[in-house]
């Protein structure tokens, strides 16, 4: 799932896939837009991996897309310390390991109410040596790289290209598909996804 590559590059150089579910294997594409600290974009990251064994025969390539909110207050940081773990390791294993430790982890990453609770307390530099220790990804040195914000910039430019306003969003070969829901089965998600490309 690609974290797209800007024209700039940091140091160790920004890869083509963060998560690798897709592989970039065919031509049907599914970009899905994803918050790291919204719960319902952890519902979806979740099944990506379950799609994509249930459209094999399609070669489906599955793209995340970091999607930063501002009510998710340390948004914009922790999809920073995304695109370092994908900058340090271009097989998408670091920047995957560190998705996964916030989505099972979410509420300790988040404020309560979006406004309250221990991490109003908590530093920019605490947060993220928890998530680094939690998640076994060291993305210190990619994070500290100022063309790192290229990456970031990319994501958000295609959002806002795209029309997209809330996560998760997704779209198939191009189209938004408004109708798929986080609570929607793997099931509902394959078929609508078959039906788009048909």
């Amino acid at each position: 799932m690609p974290l797209m590559n800007s024209q700039k590059k940091c140091q160790g150089s920004v890869p083509d896939v963060v998560g690798a579910f897709g592989n970039q294997k065919g031509t049907p594409t599914l970009d899905v837009f994803l918050e790291p600290t919204c719960p319902f974009s952890a519902r979806v990251y979740g099944k990506l991996n379950a799609i994509e064994d249930a459209m094999a025969a399609e070669s489906l390539t599955v793209r995340i897309w970091l999607h930063s909110q501002p009510w998710h207050m340390f948004s914009g940081l922790i999809c920073r310390a995304i695109a370092a773990a994908s900058a340090q390791d271009p097989t998408g294993q670091s920047a995957r390991a560190v998705m996964s430790t916030l989505f099972k982890n979410r509420k300790s990453y988040e404020f309560d109410a979006h406004c309250r609770g221990e991490n109003l307390d908590t530093t920019p530099r605490q947060l993220l040596t928890r998530l680094s220790e939690e998640s076994g990804v060291d993305f210190w040195r990619a994070f500290d790289q100022e063309d790192l914000q290229h990456e970031i910039k990319r994501h958000t430019k295609f959002a806002r290209q795209n029309g997209i306003h809330v996560s998760p969003s997704v779209m198939v070969n191009g189209l938004l598909a408004q109708d798929l829901s986080s609570g929607d089965t793997v099931e509902t998600w394959v078929k609508t996804i078959k039906d788009l490309l048909s």
